[in-house]
């Protein structure tokens, strides 16, 4: 018979002096992500990359660290790179409508903006005041009166050759005036109408002679006016220039290394010298009359010199490291605002936004995947940016053609990043398999691991980890007792000794509870009772509806049997989650057996009560008895079975021993023992395989065993696989210890048979039969009379319908 476990094999305990400190405060706070070897080698790989393409996949689960992992390792690889450029927006003087971007070193663009904004401060000043000095009104008066001058003199020669043909001229308010004279007397319509008509056809001929030299004059006088206003004109350049051409000049010589700035402080230049209204009459340029004051018109006629800064990485010590937790489109990519104005919506160039893309521009960009793809905008546009080698400033609706009214369109700026998306294995392999341009530009796969190995160095690593926490939080530093503490709990969520868990988030949580139960107590450091209190706390806050069930037990609501012994009834072991708490309970399985052929009928499967793994369990056995009995004779029977008082979906295979071993009983009339609970999955060759949930699993039926009564004789049959699993509640151990309760691994079936009815289970012998009075002999006979006594009901067939 199989032994059963020493308690020394349910916990693999963790001894305090494998820390090598008396508390974690004597540490060293931990530099970098420990149990995934797997995942940094990946990251350093795609960081390292330069081709296009190689983006990162940071495959995981939530709790494990993932985000604050890689955002601290890409913040310890960014610091040594170099700072990226600074980026600029300013106004397209050609088109306003397509503002341009500017480039600068890092640091320079805040420079650059001050400048150009005390530039323009300066001609503000420095222009009305040129204007205003009596050099530029004494050249303005010289060339008004030289104009004056030619102007006299062309209408004097006009006047003199009207006379000449009997014409006076005189200037009116639709221009020049030509009217007749007579004997030394100007006429007026009236006396011009009184006239003979030979006279009146006589003055009209004279004034056909005279309006080819008028239309000659009048375009002197014209030309006059052009001359006048070029050389007003050029007077005002030249004054504007002298004014405020040095302020350009220095600023062009400081950053006359980049082309960009001094061919837009030229096109600035030129737009003051042809809008120096805006600058000598401010008033009434700036504010035209309405009823109540608006600040915001003041700025408008001045606001396209202002430089729109989108980028400023004066600030950064290496490349820019950005996580954008809520990656929506204006998030991602930057926006264009937009405000009232009398009731319309106006925009313009100093109203552009930056998004995450602009501002890990040169560095990296953290994206959490399952957000990024609820905003499909986001991820269309992220392909795309990665694919062009640039990012743009658009509406979402114009990039798919909803909106034609007439916007801006800022210069797209070049991209050079990488982009690392945090998500679950699921979504890659969906993303993989279903997106082509995925592949293509995210060829990087960083898999970060849910377990590492419970080695002395990984341990040593767990308590830096903690000292890292502590200090970061604030937090109260462990005891070395305290930290083998957690770490045994960080194998119980792993559910294996030799490996601790990497869910960090629930260790994290378990350290933070266990500090807040050492300020109650106002103890210097966080001791291993506050662990286990912490630990218990958190089972208690989530266990009521185990609780439930358990008194239901109890009162035998719910029928459970934990002594005694019954033919075709077995105790199996389920595991309920509800979501943040999982816990076992058993749930009696009873097989019967009747005369038929329909083999073995699962009853949750015929009520569609039950899952395709669960079904695939219960057709195994099917095999197994098969292979094991019917080689010499057909399986004449009808079984089924059942969990009793189940009314929910039941899934998963672990009770497929549990269900063969009803079966066994049942055909061989040997009962099962009722103190002992079942668990484990089964092949068609005899052979028990493991299952999870195996600690929840154990505690459950040593809760439901503790509540009705401990009687020393009780305990659990789990797969021998599965044994390396065990990470069992202290009090479950000590019941061991102490020898009121057993958990006995098993192999195979006839090791768990024996086991369950006391019985030996009885090798096959050369001749093909089994050991008498053994347990399979037991089966092999009963199948061999069913066989033969079915034969007296010719009359049915397979299925169990008559013939016609």
């Amino acid at each position: 018979m199989t032994n059963e476990l020493p308690p020394h094999n349910l916990r693999k305990e963790c001894d305090p002096k494998l820390m090598r400190c008396a508390t974690t405060e004597e540490l060293s706070p931990l530099e970098e992500i420990i149990g995934q070897e797997r995942a940094v080698k990946a990251l350093r790989f795609g960081l390292g990359i330069e081709q296009l393409g190689f983006n990162i996949y940071v495959a995981g689960y939530p709790g494990t660290g993932r985000t604050t992992a890689v955002k601290d390792f890409l913040e310890e690889i960014a610091k040594k790179k170099q700072v990226p450029s600074d980026w600029c927006y300013v106004n397209n003087f050609k088109n306003s409508y397509e503002p341009k971007a500017i480039r600068l070193p890092p640091g320079k663009v805040k420079d650059f903006q001050t400048d150009l904004s005390n530039l323009i401060n300066e001609a503000q000043r420095a222009l009305p005041k040129a204007f205003e000095s009596e050099e530029y009104a004494t050249k303005r008066e010289s060339i008004i009166k030289a104009i004056g001058e030619e102007r006299n003199e062309l209408f004097s020669q006009l006047s003199k050759r009207a006379q000449e043909e009997g014409f006076a001229i005189q200037t009116g308010p639709t221009g020049l005036l030509v009217i007749p004279v007579v004997k030394g007397k100007p006429l007026n319509e009236r006396e011009f109408n009184a006239l003979s008509p030979l006279i009146r056809d006589e003055i009209l001929k004279r004034r056909e002679k005279l309006d080819a030299d008028l239309s000659s004059v009048i375009r002197q006088f014209r030309a006059l006016e052009g001359k006048a206003k070029d050389e007003i004109e050029n007077l005002n350049r030249e004054v504007a220039l002298y004014a405020i051409g040095h302020l350009f000049a220095d600023l062009k010589e400081k950053y006359k290394e980049f082309h960009d700035v001094t061919t837009y402080l030229d096109e600035v230049q030129n737009d003051i010298l042809e809008n120096l209204a805006q600058f000598l009459k401010p008033e009434a340029a700036k504010a035209p009359p309405v009823p109540f004051p608006i600040p915001w018109m003041k700025e408008l006629p001045l606001k396209k010199y202002e430089v729109n800064v989108i980028v400023d990485n004066s600030d950064l010590k290496g490349a820019p490291v950005v996580v954008e937790l809520n990656p929506t489109y204006q998030n991602i990519f930057g926006r264009i605002e937009k405000e009232a104005q009398f009731g319309v919506l106006t925009t313009d160039f100093t109203m552009i936004r930056p998004g995450s893309l602009h501002k890990a521009n040169g560095g990296y960009l953290v994206l959490p995947v399952e957000e990024l793809l609820q905003n499909i905008f986001s991820w269309d546009g992220l392909k795309r940016a990665l694919k062009n080698k640039q990012v743009a400033v658009e509406e979402a609706g114009e990039r798919l053609g909803f909106i034609t009214t007439k916007g801006l369109r800022p210069e797209p700026i070049p991209l050079s990043i990488k982009v690392v998306l945090i998500g679950n294995p699921l979504l890659y392999q969906m993303l993989y398999s279903m997106d082509k341009d995925f592949k293509e530009l995210f060829k990087v796969k960083a898999d970060f691991d849910t377990t590492m190995d419970r080695t002395q160095e990984n341990m040593q690593k767990y308590a830096a980890f903690i000292c890292t926490f502590c200090g970061k939080e604030n937090l109260r530093h462990l005891e070395a007792s305290a930290v083998a503490k957690t770490i045994e709990y960080a194998s119980r969520l792993a559910e294996d000794q030799e490996k601790l868990s990497t869910r960090f988030a629930d260790i994290a949580d378990i350290v933070r509870e266990a500090n807040f139960y050492a300020l109650q107590e106002n103890s210097e450091y966080v001791t291993a009772d506050h662990v286990k209190k912490a630990i218990e706390e958190k089972i208690y806050r989530s266990n009521l509806i185990q609780k439930k069930i358990q008194e239901m037990m109890e009162r035998n609501i719910l029928l459970i049997d934990t002594d005694g012994e019954i033919v075709g009834q077995v105790n199996g072991l389920t595991v309920m989650s509800l979501g943040d708490f999982s816990f076992g309970a058993p749930s009696r399985v009873t097989a019967s057996i009747g005369l038929g052929r329909e083999g073995i009928i699962d009853i949750q499967r015929e009520a569609k009560l039950a899952g395709p793994i669960h079904t695939k369990g219960v057709l195994i056995l099917s095999g197994y008895l098969a292979e094991k009995y019917a080689q010499d004779k057909p399986l004449s029977l009808s079984a089924r079975l059942v969990f009793e008082q189940s009314y929910g979906m039941v899934e998963g295979d672990s009770a497929s021993s549990t269900e063969l071993y009803g079966i066994l009983s049942a055909l061989s009339g040997i009962p099962i023992k009722q103190n002992i609970a079942v668990t484990g999955s089964v092949n068609q060759k005899g052979e028990v395989q493991a299952i999870g949930g195996v600690n929840e699993k154990i505690e459950g039926f040593f809760e439901v065993c503790k509540t009705k009564g401990l009687t020393g004789i009780q305990g659990v049959l789990i797969p021998e696989s599965n044994v390396e699993n065990l990470m069992l509640k202290e009090e479950v151990v000590d019941a061991v210890k102490a020898g009121k309760f057993h958990i006995y691994p098993v192999k195979t079936i006839d090791e768990g048979i024996e086991i369950l009815a006391g019985v030996k289970a009885g090798a096959r012998r050369p001749d093909g039969t089994f050991e008498e009075g053994t347990v399979n002999y037991r089966v092999d006979k009963r199948l061999k009379e069913m066989a033969e006594k079915i034969k007296e009901f010719p009359e049915f067939v397979v299925g169990g319908r008559k013939k016609e």
